[in-house]
Parts: structure tokens; sequence; C-alpha cells
């Protein structure tokens, strides 16, 4: 049997491909590494090497230097509470725009991407007025609300494209066997929307979970410190910085993010190109 030659091509590509995700992982690695290393070992050896000997400590004083399982408790809340509102407000919005087929829909889906192309930034002044005046400042609500509305423009997107290429003789059926629209919406488009919920969970869940910019606005209270602008807690006086608790305090905030990637990464790509290939 012949076998197969490999193009000079391939293999460039393949290497091409291969020093991408050592550039892509390797930060990565070297912040776990360096949160194993001493003071002495930071500060003295190549910041390349490996820890000798392992320093276990930094996770102790990470924990000891901040409330951080404080700010673990309200990013769990936060991010819980606007993946549930941006699921299920998303899938509703898609469900209405693309089944009800009411006149202006697509006007209507407009709308909603326009926010895609809305700075964060330009909205923050305003709010903050907004928040301070009807008394919700430095609460969570004021937290979660604008990250609900960031996040829905591309979450109804995903929705609205799903539903596209589910047969509306699916629909038509199920009213015709007396089924309401709300029941029809949650015994059957819903769950067969599995995969696309997958992919506006995972994906808005790397955003919500790292965000920094409304949490370092909008929360004056130390109790409701999200874990990003908890992290601060780890510069000193003029700016000194302890890099091992530091690390080791970002390692384990990156670790829920990986865990929920690893787990529904197949789920993420099948829900992405789900609107784009009809089944």
């Amino acid at each position: 049997m012949k076998q197969k030659k490999i193009s000079p091509v391939r293999i460039v590509f393949y290497l091409v491909l291969i020093l991408i995700l050592i550039y892509q992982i390797y930060p990565v690695i070297w912040m776990i590494i360096t949160s194993f290393k001493s003071p002495e070992d930071v500060q003295n050896r190549s910041p390349f090497s490996l820890p000798k000997p392992i320093f276990l400590e930094n996770y102790i004083n990470a924990f000891a230097k901040s409330d951080l399982l404080s700010y673990f408790r309200n990013s769990i809340i936060v991010t819980v509470i606007t993946m549930a509102c941006v699921i299920l407000f998303s899938a509703f919005a898609g469900f209405a725009i693309e089944k009800l087929r009411f006149k202006g829909n697509g006007i209507v889906l407009g709308y909603f991407l326009a926010g895609i192309t809305i700075p964060i930034h330009i909205t923050l002044i305003p709010l903050f007025i907004i928040y301070k005046n009807v008394g919700i400042l430095s609460t969570w609500v004021s937290l979660i609300l604008p990250q609900i509305g960031f996040c829905l423009p591309i979450s109804i997107y995903l929705f609205t494209a799903f539903f596209k290429y589910i047969p509306n003789g699916m629909f038509e059926a199920a009213i015709i066997d007396g089924a309401n629209v709300p029941r029809t919406f949650f015994k059957i488009y819903f769950p067969l929307s599995k995969n696309t919920i997958m992919t506006v969970a995972t994906v808005n869940f790397i955003s919500v979970w790292n965000e920094f910019i409304f949490a370092n606005t909008f929360i004056l209270d130390q109790s409701k410190k999200t874990i990003p602008v908890g992290l601060k807690d780890f510069v000193g006086f003029y700016g000194k910085v302890d890099w091992g608790a530091t690390f080791a305090a970002v390692s384990m905030t990156l670790l829920p993010l990986l865990i929920v990637y690893f787990i529904f990464n197949k789920s993420i790509i099948e829900g992405m190109v789900a609107g784009a290939v009809k089944e």
C-alpha cells in the first residue's frame, strides 16, 4: 500500500498552527509555573525557570491577603444570574423574531444587533447617574443589568440563526395539536437549541466572569466586589506587588473558565455552525 505523501504546504500549515498554539497557551503555563515560585525565585532567577522547590505558600497568601472567597462568591452569583437572564431573554427574542413573524421583525432584529456597535465606555457615566438616582448603585443589580444588555445582541443573533433552520411545519403542527405558543417554545424549540444554549452560556460566561469596567465603576462596597476588581488587593503601596500570590490568585480565577470551556467546547462549535448548515 502506498503511503500518502504530506505536501510541503500542509507541513508549513501545521507548523504555523503549532506556533500559534504555543503563542496562545504559553502565557497561561508561565503564569501557573510562576505561581509556584518563592519570592526569591521570582526576583533572582530567570522568569523562564521552573520552580525549585515548589512554593505552595503563594496560594495560602492569596487567601490571606485578599477576601478571595467572598470575591468568588460574588462572581458566581453575578455570573449565574446574568447567564440565566441572557439565555432566557435571547431565546424568547430569537423565537419571536423568527417564528412568530410579526410585522417589522427584521427591524427589531436590526435594532438588537445595533447594540453590538455601542462601546461600553460611553454608557458608564449615564448609568452611574441613573443608578445613583434610583438607589441601586453598589448593588448586584447595577452590575447585572448592563451585562445582560451587552450580552443580548450576539446571543439573540445566535438563537435567531438556529431557529431559522427549524421547519415551520413543526410549529404549525404543535399549534394544530392544541399547544399554545409558550408551551411550543418550552417543550419543542428550547430543548432543541441545547448546543446554542451552551454556546451562548460559554461565550458570555467568559466575558461576564472577567468583567472589570462595570464592577470597578458601579461597585463601591468592598463586600460586593467581584474577582477582577478584587485582584487589585495584591497591589501594595507604591505599586509593590507580591507576584507569587498574585499569579496564584489569577490561576484560581482562570480555573473555572478552563473547566467550562473544555467541558462544553464541542457544544460551542456545534452551536456556532448550527445556523450555517441545515440538518
